[in-house]
């Protein structure tokens, strides 16, 4: 009913992908009840060593014999001086206090040298557990990663928030190319724009420009919960979709309890975009962390120091269930979430498209 060539190419049932949600979201029941159901699951591997990454992948082959695939962050350069990082760790030291913990003053950052040594390695475990698909987000890999890649048949997919980071990742070799709307949960994927506001097109105005202009399949993310979220996205030109919060508040999910709650009782005007938490711009519930870091994220430390200073943080706060401290990553669309099991959520879905296209 909806077989498209990029359904065929995925070797998928249905034109619907679980985002890939970095941090323990993407458990191994969470991607292999969605492969199972027809869709694609994804791993979020981003802030995975090689080695948690091979294991997840045997757990997950162990449970389903349909595809996924795993998502990788692109590295990034980034600098920050020691003052910089002092002056964060001043801001963020009352957080600590709050939380009664201490806040290390010899914080070990990953280098870039060493990111890019994790990524190649990261690549490395995928190719050698033939993962059938690899996708990208905040850039485009080296022609180098691409090649080899494409040598073993591994189908990649980039990730653009305007037409003319989609334009790159076609230009690049990539086999499709997700295109994430400003309603998305979670970071913004851009990495050619300079501003967050360069970035921040609406999905159902990125859809029909961006088929105007790139060739490759597009895929469809962004506040999309439901059928008639998929329905919109195909009838604008995408192929598919990536649905990230849907999926967030699932039982098979591994999102804190608390997240869940939050993400199911709150509102579309109470979900903003903030980097306090990593450096990054990115899309959650808001609570008191980012309304106390407001007049000071735009001054923090660029992802990923930010992201581990703060770290200690995020863990204390969900160990003590303290929601106003935690990282609540959500999209634009929190009233249609629902708390079900994948299987559920997908039939839903076909059923309201089918109920659609034949209306």
């Amino acid at each position: 009913m909806f077989a498209n060539k990029l359904t065929q190419k995925l070797k998928i049932q249905y034109p619907i992908i679980q985002a890939p949600m970095a941090g323990g979201v993407t458990t191994s029941k969470l991607v292999a009840a969605v492969s199972d159901s027809g869709g694609l699951g994804f791993i979020g591997a981003g802030y995975m060593t090689p080695s948690q990454l091979r294991e997840q992948i045997r757990e997950i082959k162990a449970m389903t014999k349909n595809h996924f695939g795993v998502n990788l962050f692109v590295p990034q350069s980034f600098h920050a001086s020691e003052g910089d990082i002092g002056f964060a760790q001043q801001i963020l030291d009352p957080f600590y206090q709050k939380l009664k913990i201490s806040q290390s003053k010899q914080v070990d950052f990953p280098s870039h040298d060493k990111q890019i040594e994790t990524f190649i390695n990261q690549i490395k475990v995928i190719i050698e557990e033939n993962v059938p698909i690899c996708s990208f987000t905040f850039g485009i890999p080296s022609k180098e990663v691409v090649a080899e890649l494409k040598r073993h048949s591994i189908l990649l997919i980039g990730t653009a928030t305007t037409v003319s980071e989609a334009q790159e990742v076609e230009e690049s070799g990539m086999d499709a190319v997700v295109l994430q709307g400003s309603e998305a949960g979670g970071h913004r994927g851009n990495f050619s724009e300079s501003s967050l506001e360069k970035s921040m097109v609406g999905l159902m105005s990125l859809i029909p420009q961006a088929a105007d202009h790139v060739n490759i399949p597009l895929i469809a993310a962004g506040g999309i919960m439901d059928g008639r979220g998929l329905m919109a996205s195909l009838f604008l030109g995408a192929s598919a979709v990536q649905m990230g919060t849907a999926f967030l508040t699932c039982m098979e999910s591994g999102a804190h309890a608390i997240h869940k709650e939050k993400v199911l009782r709150s509102k579309e005007n109470e979900v903003v975009v903030t980097r306090s938490f990593s450096g990054k711009w990115a899309r959650g519930v808001e609570n008191q962390f980012i309304k106390d870091m407001r007049g000071e994220e735009k001054i923090l430390p660029e992802f990923p120091i930010q992201n581990t200073l703060t770290q200690g943080i995020r863990k204390a706060a969900g160990q003590q269930n303290q929601f106003e401290y935690m990282s609540l990553w959500s999209g634009q669309s929190p009233r249609l979430a629902k708390d079900q099991t994948v299987d559920s959520l997908i039939k839903t879905i076909l059923s309201q498209a089918e109920k659609l296209k034949n209306s």
